[in-house]
């Protein structure tokens, strides 16, 4: 009976092996040479090691939340890309899958240029 087991052991080791060994081969072959440099805020405006409590701007929410939304907007245009040449052979709904499309398009440019216009894109 727990034979039937023995795959499901053997792709949790070799999984858990996967993740490890790199870890494992980078502790042990990298140097370790930390400076300042290093430990400084990268993209994120943050000192490296403060108060987690400590105040700070919600522009980088709004940015945050900003990229988050265009990206999933590009992330639906690709489904609609792939099959848009089988909406071209079915004839005439081609047209209404095009302009629904542009639709979708002409609302996030709008809103794009709203965002750009209130100053939610500028960075101080």
């Amino acid at each position: 009976m727990l034979e039937n087991y023995f795959p499901v052991l053997m792709f949790m080791l070799v999984g858990l092996g996967f993740g490890l060994a790199p870890v494992i081969l980078g502790r042990l072959l990298a140097p370790y040479r930390p400076d300042s440099e290093k430990n400084s805020p990268y993209e994120c405006g943050f000192e490296a090691f403060e108060d987690a409590r400590m105040k700070f701007d919600v522009r980088y929410y709004l940015i945050a939340i900003l990229f988050i939304l265009f990206d999933l907007e590009i992330a639906f245009l690709f489904p609609w890309a792939t099959v848009f040449q089988e909406f071209i052979a079915a004839g005439e709904i081609a047209w209404f899958v095009f302009g629904s499309v542009m639709v979708f398009l002409a609302i996030l440019v709008i809103g794009y240029i709203v965002e750009w216009k209130n100053g939610a894109l500028d960075w101080e």
